[in-house]
């Protein structure tokens, strides 16, 4: 239906008269009403090439004029609309922009049901043999065509990186638990392929994902220092984290405090070793070894100093550190090989008389035995026992202070600070839990997560609420970095099979931008870049985007926009999407809750939507302030 025709044509929006018989912004077409006079209505014309072109209602004016400069065309109305073009529909399918402009006075006509179904269409390939049913999720009602259903299509939705974006309270749980739960539900030959991780920053999704409303999904809930239902306790193996994760929950510097480090987890690795054997051989072996280590440091310590007084001086402040160490074994053996070294430590006028090095020369180890021993080595993901830890790096210290390194406890106070806290601190019981052992990384994501030859659990919520910004990014990081190590493995059709998908919630509290991260290298910026060729994919929630890594963002191809108001994060928006003009900010900003704009790979076009509800919903409801105060008081 002709509703009036073009009098102004400018690069990026258009001018239309109406007709003077146009006289309301609806129209009954086949038993569908269509509202086309209001702002963010579709209407379309045509370029001399034939396409048609969509274009959305930005303005609407009335000039009230009597002028009959347009009579001819029978455009004598006063009503004016401003249109902008959005994209060219052609006989084969729909593409952003438009390449040829139409002539003035073209026909403006309405956007019928069937264009929309042959706009949204062409989302998807015609060489896509797959059930129509596993094509399309349904995610809410098109803002611009009224009581339109809009769907998407979940190959172009899920096999690209996704940002979903809004302030709190502005729908972003709502649309993740949403469009999970269509995929989930879907009945018939259902979606067991998928794999599903999901962080969630502020534990709402439990009540969403429930294991009752699946009838075919299975479903893990985890929750670390918990075993309240639903969820079972979540732990991370601090065994399975390589070096530079644990430099980076250390805060140890990447050159200095590196070498020092691996030192420490080598020496831990050992006495994990020596103590899992046969208890009395275990007990053997130990001796033997630390005999052999303090003899080296000892002979280290007396060629590094020139006078007597200053190497026998050392030399007991060592042993007193080895007599420490002891203390916590309390091997006789080791007691009196102590004494004996403390008893030719002795001096007289400055003047130790060799005693101590020819003591030195004589102590009987078994020195195969002990290099043997000292030749083991971590490898990684290896299991070893964190309470061996303290008694390494006093070990390390004192072999690294022999060498003449003096500073060594005050260039590692910060680290080994926070080594206590690993060791001691409550928040850290998830990393320290050692009831479940696991042969390596491997083994651990399919146990837990259920990645592996037999794809088990499509939905994974794990609910970090409780954990410290420290421990949330360190636990998402090294998840996220063993998938992404697991998936690089695949060759072939493998990396194909078995998708990933890592829901990010709150992701700015560890994708963060221009600062340094935890874990030195952040590992969603790798993934970002790369996952993609693994089929792994992010899908990230954030209601700070300006605090986002920009590399994380710009590789996204989907976005669902909710309500943002914070000009920062506008700006920051506007800097990063793809197809974003400035009307695209006017309707971010206006939005209600539940509202979101979309656009990406997912949808031929921007469209503005009214998201569909989670049933379950999320647990993420604003408190009814005057109820909680005042409930007592309510007949």
């Amino acid at each position: 239906m002709k509703i009036g025709k073009i009098i102004s044509v400018e690069f990026d929006k258009f001018r239309i008269k109406l007709f003077h018989t146009t006289k309301t912004s609806t129209v009954s077409l086949e038993g569908q009403v269509y509202y086309f006079g209001n702002i963010g209505s579709y209407l379309k014309t045509q370029n001399p090439s034939g396409d048609t072109i969509i274009c959305e209602v930005i303005a609407v004016l009335d000039h009230n004029t009597e002028s009959k400069l347009y009579s001819t065309y029978n455009l004598d109305s006063s009503r004016e609309l401003v249109i902008k073009p959005i994209g060219t529909l052609t006989k084969s399918d729909f593409n952003m922009g438009i390449g040829i402009f139409p002539s003035i006075y073209s026909d403006v006509n309405i956007v019928t049901i069937n264009d929309i179904k042959a706009i949204l269409s062409s989302s998807h390939s015609d060489e896509d043999d797959t059930p129509k049913i596993h094509q399309e999720i349904e995610i809410g009602l098109s803002k611009n065509m009224i009581n339109y259903k809009i769907n998407l299509n979940i190959n172009k939705f899920f096999n690209i990186h996704t940002a979903i974006l809004g302030n709190s309270g502005s729908g972003k749980s709502n649309t993740i638990a949403h469009i999970l739960q269509e995929v989930f539900r879907k009945k018939e030959n259902y979606a067991q392929g998928a794999k599903t991780i999901l962080f969630d920053v502020n534990g709402e999704y439990a009540r969403a994902f429930d294991d009752s409303i699946f009838e075919n999904i299975t479903t893990r809930f985890y929750k670390p220092n918990t075993v309240l239902a639903p969820y079972v306790k979540f732990h991370l193996p601090y065994y399975l984290m390589n070096l530079d994760e644990w430099l980076g929950f250390l805060l140890a510097s990447d050159r200095t405090q590196k070498p020092f480090w691996d030192k420490v987890l080598q020496e831990c690795f050992k006495f994990y070793k020596i103590f899992n054997s046969d208890a009395d051989a275990a007990k053997e072996e130990f001796v033997n070894y630390f005999k052999w280590k303090f003899r080296n440091i000892l002979a280290n310590v007396v060629s590094q100093v020139d006078s007597d007084t200053a190497k026998i001086t050392a030399a007991k402040g060592i042993i007193i550190k080895c007599k420490e160490i002891n203390a916590e074994y309390k091997y006789e053996e080791l007691t009196e090989f102590l004494e004996e070294l403390d008893s030719h430590c002795n001096i007289s006028f400055g003047n130790n008389h060799n005693d101590l090095i020819d003591y030195l020369s004589k102590i009987e180890v078994e020195e195969d035995k002990a290099i043997n021993t000292n030749s083991l080595r971590l490898k990684a993901g290896e299991y070893f026992d964190h309470k061996f830890l303290k008694t390494a790096v006093d070990i390390v210290l004192l072999d690294e202070e022999a060498k003449g390194n003096s500073r060594i406890r005050e260039f590692t106070s910060t680290m080994l600070s926070r080594l206590d806290y690993f060791i001691t601190n409550p928040d850290c019981d998830f990393m320290r839990f050692n009831d479940i052992k696991y042969d390596n990384t491997s083994d651990y994501l399919q146990k837990v997560f259920g990645i592996g030859e037999n794809n088990e659990s499509q939905l994974v919520v794990v609910d970090s609420s409780e954990v410290g910004n420290d421990a949330l990014e360190l636990m998402t990081g090294v998840i996220s970095r063993m998938i992404f190590d697991n998936r690089k493995f695949k060759i072939g059709e493998e990396r194909r099979n078995n998708p990933v998908h890592l829901i990010l919630d709150e992701a700015h509290r560890y994708i963060k931008k221009d600062v340094d991260y935890l874990l030195k290298e952040n590992v969603f910026e790798r993934i970002a870049r790369e996952g993609r060729k693994f089929s792994l994919y992010l899908i990230i929630s954030s209601q700070r985007p300006s605090e986002l890594s920009p590399t994380v963002l710009s590789q996204c191809g989907n976005y669902i926009i909710h309500r943002i108001q914070n000009e920062v994060d506008m700006r920051f928006i506007y800097s990063v999407l793809p197809f974003f003009s400035d009307d695209y900010t006017i309707k971010i900003k206006q939005q209600v809750p539940g509202e979101a704009l979309v656009f990406g790979n997912c949808v031929p076009m921007p469209l503005h939507i009214r998201i569909n509800e989670a049933s379950p919903a999320p647990n993420s409801e604003n408190c009814n302030i005057s109820e909680a105060w005042f409930k007592d008081n309510i007949l």
